[in-house]
């Protein structure tokens, strides 16, 4: 009886991890490019919770909208209430869609500024 076995060598632990945390972080770094240029709307992501963002700070997710710094995230999860440092993953479905629906009104709500902010004022234009 000649049995032969074959070892199958695996990378170490260390490395195997440390190549999982570079595909995290990699694809990370793309959602929020696309979040940054409005090609993905932060709304569906927290709808959808794909892989990478799991064990995302929602925070990290809000500030990577274009206009969205700290403070504006502070305020806005203040109305939840909830923590900066809530994991995507870890929230619970009515924590969902209750945070895309305020994301939603919140949209709106900037898109009506914008547009008072771009019509002109009648009283300014009949002084000049």
């Amino acid at each position: 009886m000649n049995a032969t076995a074959s070892v199958v060598t695996l990378p170490p632990q260390h490395m195997r991890a440390l190549e999982r945390a570079n595909q995290v972080r990699l694809a990370r770094a793309e959602l929020k490019r696309r979040v940054a240029v409005e090609e993905v709307d932060v709304a569906d992501v927290i709808l959808e919770c794909p892989w990478e963002t799991h064990s995302m700070a929602v925070a990290d997710l809000l500030m990577s909208q274009r206009r969205w710094g700290q403070t504006r995230c502070r305020r806005f999860l203040a109305q939840i209430p909830m923590s900066e440092k809530k994991t995507v993953g870890s929230m619970t479905e009515r924590q969902r869609q209750t945070l895309a629906a305020l994301l939603a009104s919140a949209e709106r709500g900037l898109a009506r500024q914008l547009v008072v902010r771009a019509r002109p004022d009648s009283r300014l234009t009949s002084r000049l």
